[in-house]
């Protein structure tokens, strides 16, 4: 069969050097789609053409002649390139076609519902710096007077981190009527995350509650990121620091568990790494840039805050986020219980 396609070859490419028309080049154009159907390789293709052009122009210098054989030569390589090339694409668009199915199933899996009473307002936003994140925001509320929050930084990225974020879930599911002061939600967390988990992913976590009888604020962290803390009647800020160790590193971890009182117009920034250690052209963001945009947004709602901060500081970054971003507004408003 090669040695027909060879003989077709030949005619067509006599035609070409006799008459040198622009039909004999359009011709050539759909005659190669028969090298692909018959799965010639190109460095036959550069043989088939050496031979037909040997027969002829047998008057052909030997120095041309013998370059066809260089060409032939090149050719072998970039043909063994170009299928591993294509075998790379292929590779990758099944891994993306199952980034895609993966990051569809993370968004259906972890979604959470935010409380809703009228003296605390919440506002958050969650941007992953890729297709999937390792940051996780869950929101716990058993009743008409306690709000919860755990907010969490995997270690790690991709589909594995998303597997580590279900277990963080799952672990919180399992508390509806346990006791969920931070320090027993994080312990429980951890259990089920030091079992379940590969001892090569870690996990941060920051989980605070609000308790509206007393207007009282508890946190513990399990090596987070200290949230801040925005008093309204002396217009500082403080960082809420609480000792425990990330998540998965041991079965038996005691949290240091806290408490501040909110008063009206305080509010709690609970976030990751990836709102404190945004990275420009010139370096890391200084800690107090964040605390300027929030002081000039405190009078506004939660979310809108939420939203300030993630704008200016993804504008800072070209809205190219280096890392996922997550940020938890809790606001104090009026008392109404």
């Amino acid at each position: 069969m090669t040695q027909e396609v060879a003989k077709q070859y030949k005619e067509m490419l006599q035609q070409y050097v006799v008459g040198q028309r622009e039909e004999d080049l359009y011709l050539g154009q759909q005659f190669s789609r028969r090298f692909i159907e018959k799965e010639i390789s190109p460095e036959d293709v550069i043989s088939i053409h050496k031979t037909a052009l040997t027969e002829i122009l047998p008057d052909m210098s030997g120095k041309l002649r013998h370059s066809f054989d260089f060409l032939i030569e090149m050719m072998i390589h970039y043909g063994l390139a170009l299928r591993e090339h294509q075998s790379l694409v292929q590779k990758q668009e099944e891994i993306q076609i199952e980034m895609n199915v993966a990051a569809k199933v993370q968004e259906t899996l972890l979604k959470t519902r935010k409380p809703n009473f009228k003296e605390l307002d919440i506002g958050y936003v969650t941007e992953p710096a890729k297709q999937m994140s390792g940051d996780y925001i869950y929101f716990l509320n058993d009743n008409n007077y306690e709000a919860g929050v755990a907010v969490a930084d995997v270690i790690g990225k991709g589909i594995p981190a998303a597997l580590c974020m279900s277990m963080i879930k799952f672990g919180m599911d399992s508390l509806q009527n346990e006791n969920t002061s931070p320090r027993n939600v994080l312990d429980i967390v951890n259990r089920i995350v030091e079992k379940s988990v590969d001892d090569s992913m870690f996990i941060s976590m920051f989980y605070g509650k609000y308790d509206a009888r007393d207007s009282r604020f508890s946190y513990a962290s399990a090596g987070h990121e200290p949230a801040l803390l925005y008093k309204a009647s002396t217009g500082k800020f403080t960082e809420l620091h609480a000792r425990g160790l990330l998540l998965g590193v041991q079965p038996n971890v005691v949290y240091e568990e806290k408490s501040v009182l909110l008063e009206e117009g305080d509010f709690i920034v609970m976030m990751t790494d990836g709102v404190t250690e945004v990275r420009t052209d010139i370096g890391f963001i200084d800690d107090d840039v964040i605390k300027l945009i929030l002081a000039e947004v405190k009078e506004e709602s939660a979310q809108k805050i939420a939203d300030t901060v993630y704008q200016r500081l993804a504008q800072l970054q070209d809205f190219h986020l280096h890392d996922d971003f997550t940020i938890v507004i809790f606001k104090k408003e009026k008392n109404e219980v």
